[in-house]
């Protein structure tokens, strides 16, 4: 049986969000940064939550070379991020309790940058996959809270323009950096400078947000420290949120978990494999990384089309079941005939699963009544949907290892595909929201 809710506010937007009850709504007179000031330095963050992993994949089979490991042991690079991402999901939420949200995000920023730091190292097996675990657990812990962030920083009705914003981060570094790569390695002699270049990119995120956070955690803080949610003018604040659990019985927290769970498996799967199907057939690892690029390039568009849109569609299966059978579509193609249109299917892989991501951090954020439970929402959906996806890119690699051939992820792929747009059939915009 679901968790009891609190009644649907009767002011609620159309649209289903919840009704203004956050810091956000009164953002201007409280002094915080302006909306724009806010979402770059959101942007600026979540701009490192991929490239850790996407930077990994035009190098694997050099890496594997180099190291001696087998294709199982060179896809764990891509599973062990993903991996804490799930593990450390739910400790994000503690970690927000202990010293506020703000300055979690901070901090876990830093670990994203001393992990790909590591990669100037990684010539030794152990420091690369001790790195590749520390930007993990950071990416964890920041992929868990900006939901959160969203909700508690701005208004209902700017959540899918917001979540959008930074989508169009986290899949413009995961473009680039999967372009990138091995040019930067021809360019700076080794695959461990390519890697650990994209360090770069986590100095300006913790330069963003390092001076803003004293100033946002007086807001957000607050929440976390009284378990109290700032009400709009002639509302009740929700009281005692703080000490909630994760939502394990609430049906509508399964729901969000398990299509989460699909897309996941399916998007870690194809950032691993998809450009080493192609070196397979004899492509060059330059132009397999171009491949990579474009099917991140396409996630850029509709990742930012599909929380916009959201912004004004009340019932979201209207565009997670169309999405899900883009993607289907492109992994088909893949299978069933990669050299016909490999550049249309990485695009169309890259549409459906981007926008498919994108659409379920808006259910997290819209599925909650407080920001503190979009963060407990967040972190038991993360909890298992990455600890599934994890299994994704090593399964793959030893089917790799044991056929000799990547056909076949492809055909699985297609059907965890299958089942995340029939688990979207599922999440209609009247289920019960988490409290």
């Amino acid at each position: 049986m679901p968790d009891a809710t609190t009644p649907r506010d009767p002011h609620a937007s159309s649209t289903g969000l919840a009704s203004r009850d956050t810091v956000g709504a009164s953002a201007p007179s409280a002094g915080l940064p302006s909306f724009w000031v806010l979402a770059a330095v959101l942007v600026a963050v979540a701009a490192n939550l991929r490239v850790a992993i996407t930077s990994v994949p035009p190098l694997l089979d050099e890496v594997s070379a180099a190291l001696g490991l087998s294709h199982a042991a060179a896809g764990a690079l891509t599973t062990l991020p993903v991996l804490s991402m799930g593990v450390f999901a739910p400790v994000a939420s503690r970690l927000a309790h202990r010293i506020g949200p703000v300055a979690a995000v901070l901090l876990a920023t830093v670990a994203v940058l001393l992990g790909t730091l590591s990669r100037f190292g990684a010539g030794n097996v152990v420091l690369l996959y001790v790195g590749t675990f520390v930007a993990g657990v950071g990416i964890a812990v920041g992929g868990t809270l900006l939901p959160r962030l969203v909700k508690t920083f701005f208004p209902p009705e700017r959540v899918g323009l917001v979540t959008g914003l930074y989508m169009l981060a986290m899949m413009g570094g995961a473009a680039v950096s999967s372009a990138a790569s091995v040019p930067l390695a021809d360019a700076l002699g080794s695959w461990q400078a390519s890697l650990g270049s994209w360090s770069v990119l986590a100095v300006v995120g913790v330069a963003a947000w390092a001076p803003l956070t004293r100033r946002l955690a007086r807001f957000a803080g607050d929440e976390s420290t009284t378990g109290t949610v700032s009400p709009e003018p002639g509302r009740t604040a929700s009281v005692g949120v703080r000490r909630n659990p994760m939502p394990w019985r609430h049906r509508t927290a399964w729901a969000l978990a398990l299509y989460l769970a699909a897309q996941s498996w399916c998007f870690y799967s194809s950032v691993t494999w998809l450009a080493p199907t192609y070196v397979e057939r004899g492509w060059s690892p330059t132009d397999a990384g171009y491949l990579g690029a474009v099917f991140a390039s396409a996630q850029i568009v509709s990742g930012l089309l599909g929380p916009v849109v959201s912004d004004r569609v009340r019932d979201l299966r209207l565009l997670l079941v169309p999405f899900a059978v883009i993607g289907v579509v492109g992994t088909v193609g893949v299978w069933l005939a990669p050299e016909a249109a490999p550049w249309v299917w990485a695009s169309v892989v890259g549409l459906g699963q981007g926008a498919a991501f994108s659409l379920g951090l808006v259910m997290l954020v819209r599925y909650a009544v407080t920001p503190e439970a979009s963060g407990r929402l967040t972190g038991m959906a993360f909890l298992i949907s990455y600890g599934l996806a994890s299994v994704g890119p090593i399964l793959m690699g030893s089917v790799r290892d044991v056929t000799g051939s990547l056909s076949l992820v492809w055909a699985v792929l297609t059907l965890v595909g299958v089942a995340q747009g029939l688990v979207s059939l599922r999440l209609h915009p009247r289920r019960d929201r988490v409290a």
